[in-house]
């Protein structure tokens, strides 16, 4: 007998004039492999057609349905329903712009981000698209890789302290990202230019170190790793810089 599950999810369209931000309840009986992805669906198709969350890939690659799952920032398409308790309060995630209900515009955040960031290969040399692809060393390039499988789905952002603190502040997603062009061979920025872009408070500096974006990613990347390095390779440039070197 599969138990009856209680959702308690936020309600508020900012489009309405009549919407007010409340809590709404409502009830479904669980089934196999359940996820809140399946969940939402069901709630949505036999419930309430007018439930506004996010979708599109269902298999924790497109990063659209990330939201506040009992307070913690997941992907409804991940979180299997057996893994919570029969109460389950679903939120939006918070720092991003409110579209309506669950759903929020991370898109915008992570465009001004890239631009903010300056996230392109920095080089002089002009392609030559006669001559064959540029090597680079396998471990380098399993590196870049790794530091690529961001699906950009805000949960780090929206778990992070300075960012809900801190408007300005780039976040993990960005300090990940920045990362990833510090170790690629192609890009010829020094580190002068990257301290340029992350060597202050609202950068690698204004980190405090919880580190609730490793704890929360649903990709398992290795963010811990990667802060760690970009705040001493910034620390050594800033010492350069204060020695005039």
């Amino acid at each position: 007998m599969g138990r009856t599950l209680k959702f308690e999810i936020f309600r508020y369209n900012p489009e309405e004039s009549a919407s007010q931000p409340r809590m709404q309840t409502f009830t479904l009986d669980e089934t196999e492999n359940m996820t809140l992805f399946i969940a939402l669906n069901r709630l949505r198709e036999e419930q309430d057609p007018g439930l506004i969350f996010d979708f599109c890939c269902r298999a924790g690659i497109c990063g659209s349905c990330g939201m506040v799952v009992n307070g913690r920032p997941r992907l409804a398409c991940q979180t299997k329903t057996k893994d919570l308790p029969e109460t389950i309060t679903l939120l939006p995630l918070p720092v991003f712009k409110l579209i309506g209900d669950l759903s929020v515009d991370t898109g915008v955040w992570f465009r001004e981000m890239y631009q903010a960031t300056e996230s392109w290969i920095h080089t002089t040399k002009e392609f030559d698209h006669t001559k064959e692809e540029e090597r680079m060393d396998n471990a380098v390039a399993e590196q870049i890789y790794e530091l690529e499988r961001c699906v950009e789905c805000g949960c780090c952002i929206a778990a992070c302290g300075t960012a809900r603190m801190r408007d300005d502040f780039l976040g993990a997603a960005a300090l990940n990202r920045v990362a990833r062009f510090v170790v690629d061979p192609r890009d010829q920025r020094t580190d002068k230019e990257y301290f340029e872009i992350i060597g202050n408070d609202y950068g690698i500096f204004g980190c405090m170190g919880l580190l609730a974006c490793e704890d929360i990613c649903p990709k398992n990347l290795p963010l811990q790793n990667q802060l760690g390095f970009l705040r001493r390779k910034m620390g050594i440039t800033a010492i350069k810089k204060f020695l005039g070197k």
